[in-house]
């Protein structure tokens, strides 16, 4: 009967969601004197009804990392045996990481979460153990003060840097300030370690918001499949800090102000939904059925949801679009603000594509970022 109803479901939705999707805007909106916001006119931002993605097509003045580039980055964002940095890259990431808060952001610095051990850290290897987020700033005088902490994907057993990097760059182009989260994964950590990274992030952000000239009440979360999940839990698992805490840093909210999920993992207790290897590498192999529902983040959704930017095209064979439906049918139901690009528009990890980038540039700008 579920089966039954999620299919009657996904029906509605492919027809109606555009109807209902609040503070929606249309594709080729652009924001006045914000470079990026509005599509080349070869494209003019409609949407494409195909079943690949479409080829970001850059604005001018937007020049989008090489492949040489996106892996030079792996030792801030990768965790994977298969990629592994060499020793010497490890070094020189470690070499370069800061233990304690700038006074001024620069690009590439790379931001320790804690200036020592994070909760539940075993180890000190600068790649697999200790949570970091990189910096990715706006051109000179184009930034809005908005920004955005970027979790990429990879299955909670990986981070792919084609996810963070790019997107990015992109978010930068377009004046909002980034961070993109080296968290800690499944392969040795697993559930709070992810989320205890993510939060930490967001409260990083706003905690030093204004000394950066950035706005505390302007930080968005922006996540790829797994990291998509995680932006989400971000997203609906919450707390308005601890004032009390000798941490400055802990006493500030780390509740987004907005979230923009790509082909995310969503929920993780109804098997004919769920993404077994996510769940697996974040929760292990004895999670108990209540953290599975309270790790379900479509259960979760509350009045105090931020609105949401979503993506998933319906020929994603490796994480099923019912996970982004039944997210957005608990927005609805709470009345939270969202758009959701529902299409045929690739498989799954397309990443940066004509088919939403710059939708979302125009949506971020409607809601003040």
């Amino acid at each position: 009967m579920r089966n039954k109803i999620l299919s009657a479901f996904a029906i509605f939705l492919s027809l109606a969601a555009s109807a209902f999707a609040q503070d929606a805007v249309p594709a080729s909106a652009g924001a006045a004197g914000v470079p990026g916001a509005t599509p080349p006119a070869a494209r003019g931002g409609a949407r494409r009804g195909g079943s690949a993605s479409t080829p970001f097509v850059p604005p001018a003045g937007f020049v989008p990392p090489t492949r040489g580039q996106i892996a030079g980055a792996t030792p801030f964002f990768t965790v994977s045996d298969a990629t592994a940095p060499t020793p010497e890259a490890t070094a020189a990431a470690a070499a370069t990481i800061l233990s304690k808060p700038p006074e001024k952001l620069a690009s590439a610095q790379i931001l320790r979460l804690w200036p020592g051990a994070a909760p539940l850290q075993d180890g000190d290897d600068v790649i697999r153990d200790i949570p970091t987020m990189t910096v990715f700033l706006p051109p000179e005088g184009k930034a809005t003060g908005a920004s955005m902490v970027i979790f990429p994907g990879g299955g909670y057993e990986h981070i792919s840097a084609n996810e963070g990097v790019p997107n990015a760059q992109w978010m930068a182009f377009n004046g909002i300030t980034s961070f993109v989260v080296k968290y800690r994964l499944g392969t040795k950590y697993h559930h709070p370690a992810e989320l205890d990274d993510a939060q930490r992030a967001i409260r990083y952000v706003r905690a030093n918001a204004k000394t950066w000239g950035l706005d505390p009440d302007r930080i968005g979360v922006m996540g790829f499949s797994a990291g998509g999940h995680l932006a989400s839990t971000a997203a609906t698992h919450f707390d308005p800090g601890d004032p009390q805490a000798a941490d400055p840093i802990d006493r500030v909210s780390c509740r987004p102000d907005a979230q923009i999920l790509l082909y995310p993992v969503m929920d993780m207790a109804d098997d004919a939904i769920a993404h077994g290897g996510s769940r697996q590498y974040l929760l292990g192999n004895n999670a108990s059925a209540e953290v599975k529902e309270l790790l379900s983040n479509e259960k979760q959704v509350t009045a105090q949801t931020p609105p949401a930017f979503i993506v998933h095209s319906i020929s994603d064979g490796t994480v099923k679009i019912a996970n982004s439906d039944l997210y957005v049918a608990a927005l609805m139901e709470h009345n939270i603000p969202f758009e959701y690009i529902r299409e045929p528009i690739g498989g799954h990890g397309f990443g940066l594509t004509q088919d939403w980038a710059y939708q979302a540039i125009a949506w971020l700008h409607a809601h003040k970022f």
